[in-house]
């Protein structure tokens, strides 16, 4: 079992873009969280379990930014998103959109792409399968 203490925020981060995959925690009592911490913030138990998470999910939320931070000039304008992921867990991102903000609707079906960027990038519309 891995736990939460055994990671730095940094390294999640950082594997976001490296691995392709979200990792996040599950507690004893079955809540899913993609937020690092050390304790459950639903029961308090500190046995969070390193978690696999879906990288598939639905906009709960989002805001797009005109002016961008550092890290991300030449992407503006692009999606600030909070997601839901599938099967649980919560997660904010961000989606580029070139010169238009592509109807990003809340709801909206989304996946995560690989990115040099920081962060968690997003596209819009469910995952294409692997070619053969």
């Amino acid at each position: 079992m891995t736990t939460a203490g055994s990671h730095s925020i940094r390294e999640f981060q950082e594997a976001y873009s490296r691995d392709g995959h979200l990792r996040g925690f599950r507690s004893a009592c079955g809540f899913v969280t993609a937020t690092w911490g050390l304790a459950c913030p639903q029961c308090g138990a500190r046995d969070l379990e390193e978690y696999p998470l879906p990288a598939t999910g639905r906009i709960a939320a989002f805001t797009v930014q005109t002016v961008p931070a550092e890290e991300f000039l030449g992407e503006a304008p692009y999606a600030y998103l909070l997601v839901d992921l599938d099967g649980g867990g919560r997660i904010s991102g961000w989606m580029s959109g070139g010169t238009d903000p592509w109807g990003v609707a809340i709801g909206a079906v989304v996946h995560l792409v690989g990115s040099a960027r920081p962060g968690v990038k997003f596209a819009l519309g469910p995952a294409e399968a692997p070619r053969a």
